[in-house]
């Protein structure tokens, strides 16, 4: 199964897909590596997101999304844009929706010593974490 991490960043998703590989996980390559919503207070702009973001989730074959939690106050408190992106993309169809806690991705990553590949950019980092301790917390 393929899953997309997302870390959600300003009016931006940004993705990194991963499946297992003999217990491993491994970075699938996409061309798309964020979705941006310009307006969201535009209802046309927030639906053609989620059509993006549909899209996206058809055309990759995507079963599940791990998104990573922001924190809902605080310093590092994530935006109201952020929390509208995360629930458009919780009401998509066809697919999971899974929320990582930093601390839980934290945890995966040291725990199975994951390696960044050098296939991904470096904002896409912490979307592919969050993929694979969701592909890593499922076993």
């Amino acid at each position: 199964m393929k899953i997309c991490g997302i870390e959600i960043k300003g009016s931006e998703a940004l993705l990194a897909v991963a499946s297992l590989d003999a217990g491993q996980p491994v970075h699938v390559g996409v061309a798309t590596k964020k979705i941006g919503l310009e307006d969201d207070e535009d209802a046309a702009q927030v639906k053609a997101f989620a059509a993006q973001v549909r899209a996206f989730v058809s055309e990759h074959g995507i079963g599940q999304l791990a998104i990573k939690k922001r924190s809902k106050k605080g310093d590092f408190a994530g935006g109201p844009t952020t929390f509208k992106i995360e629930g458009v993309l919780q009401l998509l169809d066809n697919c999971t929706v899974e929320l990582v806690s930093p601390q839980t991705v934290s945890a995966q990553a040291k725990k199975h010593n994951l390696e960044l590949p050098g296939t991904l950019n470096k904002y896409q980092h912490e979307a592919y974490k969050s993929a694979c301790a969701a592909l890593l917390k499922r076993g």
